[in-house]
């Protein structure tokens, strides 16, 4: 009897998706040892986190440099594996990278999928404007009007904030998330609502042209962290390089090359 209810026990955990996606998963901290490669996936489209040059096909950006740093200090080769915001929960579940890097929130459904490391930075939507509009657009009551246009880059946590909060305005998908702000500064939208950082990093490159609204206060609360796949190993691996990098300087070093 002790043996049928352990035979059958072993049964169901093996046919269950949680036990199933463990016990098959390729990508894990032993698995990037053995390989000698960290796939890290990124989308290259948002600047200064990840930016994939059209002609090189390079990869650039802070978490670019973090991605590097994470993999020498694995002592392992880094291989960039090209993503988008659409694709990124599918290509993550599909095991195509072992973890996302370049300006990815913290959210529940993610988590669903796998883990999340320790937040390296405090986020938050906020509008970005040109710069003769931004007291119009200091509230989401401001925001939310029928002659508001609205631009969201598609399938991120931009479009589904906007979604949620905005009932009124007119909310405009646009692909292509290295030229969406251009679209603001040549007036074919009225404004962009995106994490705090971007809109401070893109009021730096359109100078005079786009300002960020109050991206101090931001209207929500989110953190950026890795997210990595389903394996304890290398989520406590990359928690304490990423708390040693905090501690040593290492981080603000980047930090400061790409922010200030």
């Amino acid at each position: 009897m002790f043996r049928l209810l352990a035979a059958f026990i072993g049964l169901f955990l093996a046919c269950s998706p949680a036990f199933a996606k463990d016990a098959g998963a390729e990508r894990g901290l032993d698995a990037i040892l053995a390989a000698g490669v960290l796939k890290v996936g990124s989308t290259g489209d948002y600047r200064p986190f990840t930016f994939k040059d059209p002609a090189s096909g390079a990869f650039s950006g802070f978490d670019i440099d973090l991605a590097q740093n994470l993999a020498d200090a694995l002592g392992v080769k880094l291989e960039i594996v090209p993503t988008s915001w659409p694709t990124l929960a599918a290509d993550f579940e599909a095991g195509k990278f072992d973890v996302a890097m370049g300006g990815v929130s913290v959210t529940l459904d993610r988590q669903k999928r796998g883990l999340f490391s320790i937040p390296y930075m405090r986020e938050g939507k906020t509008p970005i404007a040109r710069c003769g509009d931004k007291g119009k657009f200091d509230t989401l009551a401001g925001i939310d009007k029928p002659d508001v246009t609205v631009i969201a880059n598609p399938g991120g946590t931009n479009e589904k904030f906007d979604r949620a909060h905005l009932k009124q305005a007119r909310i405009v998908v646009f692909p292509d998330n290295t030229k969406i702000f251009d679209e603001v500064a040549a007036g074919h939208a009225d404004l962009m609502i995106t994490d705090a950082s971007e809109t401070r990093f893109q009021e730096k490159l359109h100078r005079g042209v786009l300002c960020a609204v109050h991206p101090d206060k931001p209207f929500d609360f989110a953190e950026k962290a890795y997210w990595l796949q389903s394996d304890i190993g290398l989520k406590g691996f990359v928690d304490q390089w990423l708390h040693q990098s905090i501690e040593t300087g290492a981080y603000q070093k980047v930090y400061d090359k790409w922010f200030e």
